[in-house]
């Protein structure tokens, strides 16, 4: 199965800030369960910032990728040669096997070559003067103008309300959503 839409989407929150007879939450986190990766999002109507603040972090296991609407930034973490582990807190006998069974699994090395190179950030930025908000606007306005194919079609669009408007159920309803992303449909 592929990644093209989430298998189930929950979200919890509610109208925290602005009691004046809204119905819409001001605060909610949701959860989406794709087949390869899990999606997070939040959102705070009420987070106080001075100005809006919009963007996607992608975390893997060699780092981050933050994506905002004026840049990219790609921020890599050299990746662990082996898992760790914590077993201060049992008898020394159970150490000792768990020790040994762990070091059967992953032998100590002397140097690891990823161990040895730092952290790194690279950011690129947008244009000067860019703005995603117009540049979504002007693709749009082209396309109906041309009659050209919009890479936004209406599957595209589907796939991505779907899920959001299950996220909205999700939290009225207050349980999990099951999504199937083939025929886009709840299930």
């Amino acid at each position: 199965m592929n990644s093209i839409g989430p298998t189930r989407v929950y979200a919890c929150g509610g109208t925290r800030f602005w009691k004046d007879g809204r119905d819409a939450p001001d605060v909610m986190l949701g959860a989406m369960d794709y087949p390869d990766f899990n999606f997070a999002l939040r959102v705070n109507l009420a987070c106080g910032n001075v100005t809006e603040s919009f963007g996607f972090r992608f975390v893997g296991s060699e780092g981050q990728m933050v994506v905002g609407l004026n840049g990219l930034t790609m921020s890599k973490t050299p990746r662990e040669a082996e898992p760790g582990f914590t077993i201060d807190t049992f008898p020394q006998n159970v150490r000792d096997q768990y020790l040994q069974k762990y070091r059967q699994q992953y032998p100590e090395q002397s140097v690891n070559a990823d161990s040895i190179r730092g952290e790194s950030e690279t950011r690129f930025n947008a244009p000067r003067n860019y703005s995603a908000h117009l540049e979504h606007h002007r693709n749009f306005y082209t396309a109906v103008r041309t009659r050209k194919p919009f890479f936004e079609d209406s599957v595209f669009g589907l796939r991505t309300a779907g899920p959001s408007l299950l996220t909205n159920i999700s939290l009225a309803e207050g349980r999990a959503c099951k999504w199937d992303p083939e025929k886009m449909i709840e299930s």
